[in-house]
């Protein structure tokens, strides 16, 4: 029984000075702080888009719920008051930056950071339109029901190359418009008007301290196009 003792405490000793024990013990080291680090990260990127869509949309009501621990999020922003808009819905989608093995992967399969707004609105509008950019309507880009239906242009957009569809000159020219009155895109991807269902769609690439900026001319856009179209019905 001694024999067998000294045994293990000799064989413990040996692995304790062993190199690859201390290269483990760091890698373990290394993986926890960089779940401390890469949660704290989430829920600032999560924090900060929320606080610039509820800067842009004023919502009376909000609610947040978590769906997949800390790489996704959902907010409902209700509008009770008068206004073109009687919703907001978002959802963001986060990079596992808590997960530093599995991060690598993620990258090659997610890319980046997403952020899907709904725009729900009281009054109908005048048209389907969208812009979509080119690259991400290739890779992993949202199928348009109607695109058989709709005009195609290709046109630059900052840097980039978007995809116009239309079915309409009224909507071609306000989404034209918008382009020549915001020269860059920034992290916006898409931007869709969906008529019948009263909503618009916008997706872009969520970054700190930019959501707002790049959300607030497309939501007044939105609400635009929307009252518009009501005083139009009125008259």
């Amino acid at each position: 029984m001694d024999i067998y003792y000294e045994f293990i405490m000799f064989d413990n000793e040996v692995i304790l000075t062993q190199p690859v024990f201390y290269l483990f013990v760091a890698f373990s080291a290394l993986i926890t702080l960089g779940f401390f680090w890469g949660r704290k990260m989430n829920r600032k990127i999560f924090n900060d888009v929320f606080q610039g869509l509820v800067d842009t949309v004023k919502p009376d009501d909000q609610t947040f719920t978590a769906i997949g621990g800390v790489v996704g999020f959902h907010a409902n922003l209700l509008v009770k008051r008068k206004s073109p808009v009687s919703r907001v819905d978002a959802t963001i989608t986060l990079l596992p930056r808590q997960s530093w093995l599995y991060m690598p992967l993620s990258l090659i399969i997610m890319r980046h950071d997403r952020l899907f707004i709904t725009v729900y609105l009281r009054s109908d509008i005048p048209g389907e339109g969208h812009l979509i950019e080119r690259r991400y309507a290739a890779f992993r880009g949202p199928k348009i029901t109607n695109e058989q239906k709709l005009e195609k242009e290709s046109l630059p957009w900052g840097k980039l190359d978007f995809y116009l569809y239309y079915d309409n000159l009224n909507v071609r020219e306000r989404l034209r418009g918008y382009l020549s009155d915001h020269p860059d895109p920034g992290t916006i991807r898409h931007i869709a008007l969906i008529p019948g269902e009263r909503k618009g769609f916008v997706f872009m690439v969520p970054r700190r301290g930019q959501v707002e900026t790049m959300f607030r001319p497309v939501y007044e856009m939105m609400m635009s196009m929307a009252s518009t179209a009501k005083k139009g019905k009125n008259q």
